[in-house]
């Protein structure tokens, strides 16, 4: 398929993520790899290499019913079965609670691609190959999947069973039973799950459609068993479409909780235009006669490029305006403000989309309340949630890294009274008792059961890092607010005196974050028992942002230790292998995996923060580029072309947690882009 002429030099081709028979007839390697489709209003389809479901997220349609929240699995999954010349070939995978695997489909995938954002299966099936191709609709809950007969000596015969369900996507287990299937014109609708339930339509360009309407019970969730969660699902075989396709010939399958779906001319070329235009702007092509050719990059790296538009959505504001925030990870996250703010370089500046940039900037300004971001927008309520010390100190970081790549002080003088009204609340103290203390101009905030900083996990009424007092990143981050606030007043004839007072204050308070007899900075000041030393990458914050909080041979130590102690192939540990604390396996039931969420678990977003760091102090591109190609292999081991959110603190540091996680993927490519800017001629290969 050639490139459209306003997207001159940029094609979706097949990216670095392909498998073989090698793989794909491994059912449990096979298992362990995830794809990921995305509609751009928090809706998304999933599932694995194998075309099993393993979690309670699977599905090929996942309809944010209040956009980009509220989420509902919707269609299952589609059981494929191929006649041909008188054989019959299964396509799909099943597990079964009762250790069953069947069908048993994954036999018969010659090779797995990611063609852009497109997931592509092969089946052989004898000498007939068939190719399935899976999309979303970008700003609709429609999925559709393609099926092409690349190659046969006669027509064969396509029957789909499709298996559906219209439950919250958290609520594993609780099939929305019984169902109304009814036919409508090329195909079905499907009403369940209670009043106010969106109704499924399923569509298919050719063929008959076929009511059935029965009950499956007991597929069987491996990933879910392994996370200590229910592992076992029931869903509605809702009816079954068939086709007989000739040689050459395409099959397009819709499912949609849109009103009135119909299947559109070549839907696959308006998602494939989406990854070009997404591309267009990482290469910096506007499509202008004469524009250059792209630079030459990495082909992981624009791979991660369309995993980051993933994770940007719709959020409507409180204006009813249409702003943007960002997922923080799929599949279960909503959109957070802390890991919004974070991802918003990697995800929006480094791939060319300023204006989405501005957009989510807008769009969170209208939820400060008393002076604070919302941590997060939960499913299933109207209200945001205020927890959080960082995350309305990130928007600062947000919005200079916007301004440096934009040069636009028109949305400084926009926010300009919003970040005042921030500034003020921290100073004079707002909610979980977050104020200045005016005797070393540092900030402190905590109060008992209340977690405020990323370090966030809680079992039950137990907080595992409480954090109480004052925080090395957060006072890094107060600092770097200051210094912004000072910049922003001079660009925008405001008076930065006050903003420059505080910040000197706050960099002379911060030399009390100094350990010498450790060579590194407290993690906590002041908390209910003192001051916390332990080893934690927090304090990589002080050196990677803008500010000298530490001179040059302090912000060296506390690179080598972090390096030493906390360096993976992935990212960096939360905590040292030498702290009695630490736990090196993220595993088990949710109190388990919580208590070791921040107490050694590598977290793939801090090879950010750590890249700055290092660049800083040993001005070495060379060596900086080294920490990021891990992440090249990591794209084809869990979430497929995406990045990890978590991952074991002990070798051999296994992925965890969500296959796609913004942060990480944002961090990822900004370290890559800062890498490149100073050693242009030197590419990552």
């Amino acid at each position: 398929m050639g490139a459209s002429p306003a997207h001159s030099g940029i094609s979706v081709t097949p990216g670095p993520i392909r498998f073989g028979r090698e793989t794909t007839g491994d059912l449990a390697f096979a298992e362990r790899r995830e794809w990921l489709v995305t509609n751009g209003i928090g809706g998304y389809g999933s599932g694995t290499l194998a075309g099993s479901i393993t979690r309670g997220y699977h599905g090929l349609l996942v309809a944010a019913r209040q956009p980009p929240v509220d989420r509902r699995l919707m269609l299952v999954k589609l059981d494929e079965t191929l006649s041909y010349r008188g054989c019959g070939y299964e396509l799909a995978t099943n597990r079964w609670a009762s250790g069953v695997v069947a069908p048993t489909g994954y036999t018969s995938i010659e090779s797995f691609e990611l063609e852009g954002s497109v997931p592509v299966w092969r089946f052989a099936c004898a000498e007939a190959l068939i190719e399935k191709r899976i999309w979303m609709k970008q700003g609709a809950n429609t999925t559709y999947l393609a099926y092409t007969v690349v190659s046969a000596a006669e027509p064969v015969q396509l029957s789909i069973t499709a298996i559906v369900d219209n439950r919250g996507f958290h609520d594993t287990g609780a099939v929305a039973w019984p169902a109304e299937v009814s036919l409508i014109n090329g195909g079905l609708q499907v009403a369940s799950g209670g009043p106010g339930s969106l109704p499924l339509v399923m569509l298919a360009s050719a063929g008959e459609a076929h009511v059935v309407n029965e009950l499956y019970e007991g597929y069987l969730l491996p990933a879910e068993t392994a996370r200590g969660l229910t592992d076992r699902d029931d869903h509605v075989h809702a009816g079954t479409f068939t086709a007989l396709l000739a040689p050459g010939q395409t099959l397009l399958f819709l499912a949609s909780a849109e009103a009135n779906p119909v299947i559109e001319d070549d839907p696959l070329e308006q998602r494939r235009d989406r990854d070009r235009t997404v591309l267009a702007g990482w290469a910096g092509i506007d499509g202008a006669a004469g524009t250059p050719e792209p630079p030459v990059r990495p082909s992981w790296v624009e791979q991660l490029v369309l995993a980051a538009d993933q994770f940007i959505v719709a959020r409507p504001t409180v204006d009813q305006s249409h702003g943007q925030s960002v997922i923080a990870g799929y599949h279960w996250f909503e959109d957070w403000g802390r890991d919004t703010m974070i991802s918003l370089p990697g995800l929006t500046l480094v791939t060319g989309r300023p204006a989405v940039a501005a957009a989510i900037l807008r769009a969170f300004a209208q939820f400060v309340s008393d002076g604070m971001l919302p941590n997060r927008f939960p499913d299933g309520s109207d209200e945001p949630v205020y927890n959080t010390i960082d995350a309305t100190l990130w928007y600062f970081q947000a919005i200079r890294e916007y301004h440096d790549a934009s040069g636009d002080d028109g949305l400084l003088r926009e926010l300009w009274p919003t970040l005042q009204h921030i500034i003020d609340w921290h100073i004079k103290g707002t909610r979980y008792n977050i104020k200045l203390d005016p005797v070393d101009g540092l900030l402190s905030g905590g109060e008992p059961g209340v977690q405020l900083t990323w370090m966030d996990a809680i079992v039950g009424d137990h907080v595992i890092t409480p954090r109480i007092g004052k925080p090395v990143e957060v006072n890094a981050l107060w600092h770097n607010a200051l210094v912004a606030m000072a910049a922003f007043a001079a660009r925008i004839d405001e008076p930065p005196n006050e903003y420059q007072q505080r910040a000197e204050a706050a960099a002379n308070g911060f030399d009390r974050f100094w350990n010498a007899s450790a060579g590194y900075c407290y993690d906590v000041l002041d908390g209910p028992d003192g001051d916390d030393d332990a080893l934690r990458p927090n304090q990589l914050l002080a050196v990677s942002l803008t500010g000298n909080l530490l001179g040059a041979q302090r912000q060296k130590s506390v690179v080598d230790a972090c390096a030493h102690a906390l360096l993976t192939s992935h990212g960096l540990r939360s905590l040292a292998p030498t702290d009695p604390a630490f736990r090196g396996f993220y595993g088990g039931d949710q109190a388990h995996r919580d208590a070791a969420y921040h107490q050694g678990t590598v977290w793939a977003w801090l090879i950010g923060p750590f890249v700055d760091a290092h660049l800083r102090v040993y001005r070495d591109p060379v060596a900086a580029r080294r920490f990021l190609l891990p992440f090249a292999d990591h794209l084809n081991a869990a979430g497929l072309g995406s990045v990890s959110e978590v991952f074991d603190g002990d070798a051999p540091f296994s992925p965890k947690g969500c296959i796609a996680q913004a942060w990480g993927v944002a961090e990822v490519l900004r370290a890559f882009a800062r890498i490149e800017s100073l050693s242009v001629p030197h590419r990552l290969n």
